[in-house]
C-alpha cells in the first residue's frame, strides 16, 4: 500500500451513542478526502480494539499507519495508554510502521465548533455579551490537560463573552453545576453551558444533569460528527506524516 491508513482510536464506553458518533465521524473523514483507508478502534469497552485493528491490517499488507487519538487533550490516554498500545504492536509487527498522530486540541477549529453547538442550542450573536459561559470538560487528573481547558476559558472570554468559566464531569474541580451557580452569584442573567466533548455518554450526561440542576439557560450539544471536526482529524492526519522541519509542499 503507497498511502498511510489512518487509524482513529476511540476511547470508548459502554453507551453504544459513543461508538455511534465515532463511527459517524469517522465516515465523514472518508467523505471528506476519498481514497484514503480510514479505520477505527477503540483502547476499552468496544470492538475492535487497536492490537486487533493493526494486526488485521498488517496482515493485508499494509506497511504505514497514523495513529490518531480522537482525544481533546494530552492526558494520560496521549501520554501513556496509546503509546503503550503502539510500542507493543510495532514489537509484534515490524514490518507495520506505526506513528501516532497529535490530538485534536487546543485548536480554533474546536472553539469554532463548539461555539455552533452554542447556536444550534438557541444562542444568538446578541446573546453572547450578556451570557455566561460553562466550557465543560470530561476532566482528568493530569494538570496540563486541566490547564488547557482553562486557557481555552480564557481565549473564549475575548470572544464576546460576558464571563467564562471551565467545568469538569470528573477528577478535577469545579463541577458544571458550581460553575453555572457561580456565574449566578457573580450577576449573571443568562449562561449557556457547552460541553467540550466529542461523543455522548456517561461523563456528557453528567455535565447536562449538572446544567439542569444548576438552571442553566442554555446546554449545548457534544461536539459530535460535524464536519470541521473530519477536516480537523485530516489536518493531524497531514502533520504527522510530515517529517519536522518539513513542509506539505516539499
Amino acid at each position: 500500500m503507497t498511502h498511510p491508513t489512518l487509524l482513529v482510536i476511540a476511547h470508548g464506553s459502554r453507551d453504544p451513542r459513543h461508538a455511534a458518533t465515532v463511527h459517524a465521524l469517522t465516515e465523514r473523514v472518508r467523505a471528506e478526502r476519498p481514497g484514503l483507508r480510514v479505520e477505527t478502534a477503540f483502547l476499552e469497552f468496544n470492538a475492535p480494539s487497536v492490537p486487533r485493528v493493526l494486526e488485521r491490517l498488517a496482515a493485508q499488507g499494509a506497511d504505514e499507519v497514523v495513529a490518531l487519538p480522537l482525544l481533546l487533550t494530552r492526558a494520560f490516554h496521549a501520554k501513556t495508554d496509546i503509546p503503550s498500545v503502539l510500542r507493543e504492536a510495532r514489537t509484534r509487527l515490524p514490518g507495520l510502521r506505526v506513528r501516532q498522530a497529535d490530538v485534536l486540541g487546543p485548536s480554533p477549529v474546536l472553539d469554532a465548533t463548539l461555539e455552533r453547538r452554542l447556536r444550534e442550542a438557541g444562542v444568538r450573536p446578541g446573546d453572547v455579551p450578556r451570557t455566561g459561559l460553562v466550557l465543560a470538560a470530561a476532566g482528568s487528573s493530569d494538570p496540563e490537560a486541566i490547564a488547557v481547558i482553562a486557557e481555552i476559558a480564557r481565549e473564549l472570554r475575548h470572544t464576546g463573552w460576558c464571563a467564562v468559566r471551565p467545568a469538569f464531569a470528573s477528577a478535577s474541580l469545579p463541577r458544571t453545576e458550581d460553575a453555572v451557580r457561580a456565574l449566578r452569584a457573580e450577576g449573571v442573567d443568562r449562561v449557556a453551558v457547552a460541553p467540550y466533548v466529542i461523543a455522548p455518554g456517561r461523563l456528557p450526561d453528567r455535565i447536562a444533569a449538572g446544567a439542569e440542576a444548576a438552571g442553566a439557560d442554555v446546554v449545548a450539544d457534544v461536539l459530535g460528527p460535524a464536519p470541521e471536526l473530519a477536516r480537523l482529524l485530516l489536518d493531524r492526519f497531514d502533520e504527522a506524516r510530515v517529517p519536522v522541519g518539513a513542509s506539505l509542499s516539499a
